[in-house]
């Protein structure tokens, strides 16, 4: 019959109208597929096309770079954080020896003070070399480098003194001052006046006294720090006159009698020396003089 005969025609004509909307819909699925490659991956995710469908190069393409590289930068920033703070949490003593005006009030830094084990004077002048740059300058010079390097650093830093412009404090005081800072590790910045054929540094290192007895043996390990670190920082050399092989043990300076915290003084090098003197008293060597001591607190107090 004639209404039988169109039946089959109208499940033809829809059957060719699927297959052309398969046809359509396969297109725009491919033009997806191609928006993805070019960075928008959200929207091929997002189109109804079954997964089923899609080939090993669309799985590959729904899988979106930026999203997982996200964490893996994550993960290598906070190396790189922790890396440019080292000493964060950290506080570092610094004690720059004599200070500027100290020769002006005999009378305060002569008076006696007790250093642990001896009466000693409350604070000299200093040396200074043959032209007349004092050693107090030398030392708040390196002291400032050093503050500076070590704040970049993530540390927290405390100096005996402000400037290079007043009198004192007593060694007992300076002391005080960085054992109630409960300092991480503290140096004591200086430079020598030894005789005139002498050259070099000498880390000086405490000696068990009674209130510093349970900081030698990582005063001693910071010591090595400080002799290595000048070694491979700076031109200075081993002081050829004073110590063994740029170190003495000293028990006599109130300054590491007295400490409660890991500590050694540094005689940088002796400013009577015609040779020594010429490199002390340039910048661009206290600057080098101050990374090196950086670089030897860093080593001590991240060393795993």
């Amino acid at each position: 019959m004639p209404a039988e005969q169109t039946e089959p025609s109208r499940h033809a004509a829809g059957g060719h109208a699927r297959w052309l909307l398969i046809r359509v819909l396969a297109a725009a699925a491919a033009a997806g597929l191609v928006t993805s490659a070019c960075g928008a991956g959200a929207v091929f995710r997002a189109s109804p096309a079954s997964p089923g469908t899609a080939s090993p190069a669309t799985a590959r393409v729904t899988t979106a770079p930026q999203n997982s590289a996200r964490p893996a930068a994550t993960a290598a920033g906070a190396p790189a954080a922790s890396r440019a703070k080292p000493l964060a949490g950290k506080i570092v003593g610094i004690d720059p020896g004599h200070n500027g005006l100290n020769g002006t009030n005999p009378e305060y830094i002569d008076r006696q003070i007790w250093n642990g084990r001896e009466w000693e004077d409350c604070d000299t002048t200093g040396t200074e070399t043959d032209s007349g740059y004092t050693e107090a300058r030398f030392n708040f010079n390196v002291a400032s480098y050093l503050r500076a390097y070590l704040r970049r650093g993530g540390a927290r830093v405390v100096m005996t003194r402000p400037s290079n412009h007043g009198v004192g404090p007593c060694v007992t005081r300076r002391a005080r001052i960085i054992d109630r800072a409960h300092a991480s590790v503290a140096i004591d910045i200086h430079a020598d006046g030894g005789p005139s054929w002498g050259r070099g540094f000498t880390v000086l290192e405490p000696v068990a006294d009674g209130p510093n007895d349970k900081v030698i043996a990582a005063s001693v390990r910071f010591g090595r720090d400080v002799r290595s670190a000048f070694l491979a920082g700076t031109p200075m050399r081993r002081s050829d006159y004073y110590g063994h092989d740029g170190v003495i043990f000293r028990d006599d300076l109130a300054g590491l009698n007295l400490t409660t915290v890991p500590k050694v003084l540094i005689e940088c090098g002796n400013m009577r020396n015609a040779a020594d003197a010429a490199l002390l008293t340039t910048a661009s060597v206290q600057r080098q003089i101050a990374r090196a001591l950086d670089a030897a607190i860093i080593r001590f107090l991240t060393r795993r």
